[in-house]
């Protein structure tokens, strides 16, 4: 069983997700079958990942809607405006098809442009239309998430980023949980390309793990959320199936592997 994670709205979201990055429409539908075959009852998808239409086909065929957890992101390119959020959306629920979408997000926070914070005010209206049940960003750093709440009086519930023993995030982390925003992580195995770090896969070894659940384990014991990815049903039920807690020496092991390394886009390299 998945843990919950509670959110500043008295929800609560699983703490490991199905993310849709990068996964072709044309197999979407079979990817999210798999998924909900192994246990996962959250779906990360997104404007941008152009599976939008496949993802909400899939979970209405799955007849497990009232136990899914839905989201999409708005991309804000070429406009991130509140205009733009209402249009988008619009589009983003048509192609989706459900009677409301569970997590809306901010992909980027795009700061040069000055709009988040209008962007976010469409946010907090489409939730109080109930179009939306909980909303959220992705990429903001301590000094956006600040003025979402001095302007609008409203932390997002989730903030996504990328996050992975080379980018553990420590600050933003400790920003999060002292205003109870929920760190969840994109690319959180660093893309595949941390699984063969010999610290991890000698970790593996002893746990009788895979790299991939050593690292998914470290992302819970530090208290947030992480949404993998695999189109392979095997590595689907491997990153969501639990293994025993990480002692303090493989952590302090994992620990030391931290680089800065970033294995995606820079929020400051997304005006």
């Amino acid at each position: 069983m998945v843990a919950q994670l509670p959110l500043l709205d008295g929800s609560s979201i699983p703490a490991i997700g199905l993310g849709l990055y990068k996964v072709p429409p044309a197999d979407t539908a079979r990817v999210v079958a798999d998924g909900l075959a192994a246990g996962y009852r959250l779906i990360d998808g997104a404007q941008m990942y152009d599976n939008e239409a496949a993802m909400g086909a899939a979970v209405r065929e799955s007849g497990m809607r009232d136990e899914l957890q839905v989201v999409t992101k708005f991309w804000g390119d070429p406009v991130q405006s509140y205009d733009a959020v209402l249009a988008d959306f619009a589009a983003s629920e048509q192609r989706i098809g459900l009677d409301v979408i569970d997590g809306y997000m901010i992909h980027w926070p795009r700061a040069p442009r000055g709009t988040f914070v209008e962007t976010w005010r469409a946010f907090q209206t489409l939730r109080d239309e109930g179009r939306v049940r909980w909303i959220a960003v992705a990429n903001f750093g301590e000094a956006e998430l600040q003025t979402l709440l001095d302007e609008t009086g409203e932390w997002p519930v989730v903030n996504q980023v990328e996050s992975h023993p080379w980018l553990p995030q420590h600050d933003l982390r400790a920003f999060h949980a002292a205003n109870g925003i929920v760190t969840q992580a994109w690319s959180p195995l660093g893309r595949g390309r941390l699984l063969d770090d010999p610290t991890l896969v000698a970790i593996a070894a002893e746990v009788d793990a895979t790299p991939a659940q050593v690292v998914l384990r470290w992302h819970l014991q530090l208290g947030g959320a992480a949404a993998p990815k695999s189109m392979h049903a095997s590595r689907l039920a491997e990153n969501i199936a639990e293994i025993p807690a990480l002692s303090v020496e493989h952590l302090a092991r994992i620990a030391a592997l931290e680089s800065g390394v970033r294995t995606g886009t820079a929020p400051q390299d997304r005006p």
